[in-house]
């Protein structure tokens, strides 16, 4: 969460160029911003769009899969993933009341998909942590 609040908010280098702050800057057509970075073609490289639209995912992948191993109250899929919404809202809501970096609507909507990732990746992994407890269950059991 530190390193996700970093690159919001204050890395510079992340995106938020020096011009941005003091101005505010906002996208709120949903998908808007997607279709311009995957259709930028040589004007963007293929590692800006890997950034912006592969870090959005990416930076909320762990928030949905470790929230159901903080809690387990937070072992639904709609639940842990309607909360990651709304914290990328509250992130994209305090980039444009404090007029750092930009509110984007698809911003939200790429944090949402990752946070929906990295809980449906918790839940493969619990769905092998069970089977293999009962495999060790009923190895045990075979033995005694």
């Amino acid at each position: 969460m530190a390193a996700l609040i970093y690159f919001l908010f204050f890395a510079d280098w992340f995106g938020h160029a020096p011009g941005v702050h003091g101005d505010y800057h906002y996208n709120l057509v949903p998908f808007a911003e997607i279709r311009r970075f995957l259709t930028a073609g040589k004007k963007l490289t293929a590692g800006a769009v890997f950034l912006n639209l592969g870090g959005n995912i990416i930076g909320f992948i762990p928030f949905g899969f470790f929230l159901p191993v903080i809690d387990r109250h937070f072992r639904s899929v709609p639940k842990v993933t309607f909360l990651g919404m709304l914290l990328s809202a509250a992130v994209e809501l305090t980039q444009l009341v404090t007029k750092i970096g930009t509110c984007d609507v698809d911003d939200v909507i790429l944090n949402t998909l990752g946070t929906l990732i990295g809980v449906l990746l918790f839940m493969y992994a619990d769905i092998l942590r069970i089977r293999k407890e009962k495999r060790a269950r009923r190895d045990a059991q075979d033995k005694g």
